[in-house]
């Protein structure tokens, strides 16, 4: 059986392990409702992956949680109008 011959020091030790570490998880937000998610993977609250819904998210609701669910949407999508770019015809009405 193999010995070795002289004892590794705690500052080699360290230093061999200095690059075994987690790197912690890249997230993007979602083009469509803007929750943050892992990139590559289909939004979980919308279901849309690249601007095509993938999982229809509604369907799988109750409907309760359905309605509080389109309300959620709806107010989401106020919100995005409103932080857009004014168009030309839009500074001409206000």
């Amino acid at each position: 059986m193999a010995v070795p011959k002289r004892r590794r020091s705690s500052s080699a030790s360290r230093q061999r392990r200095m690059h075994i570490f987690i790197n912690p998880a890249a997230f993007t937000l979602c083009k469509k409702c803007g929750k943050s998610i892992r990139p590559h993977v289909v939004c979980s609250h919308c279901g849309f992956y690249k601007g095509k819904e993938v999982i229809n998210v509604l369907s799988k609701l109750d409907k309760k949680e359905k309605k509080h669910k389109e309300k959620e949407i709806q107010e989401l999508e106020k919100v995005q109008k409103k932080e857009s770019p004014l168009k030309m015809d839009d500074l001409s009405k206000q």
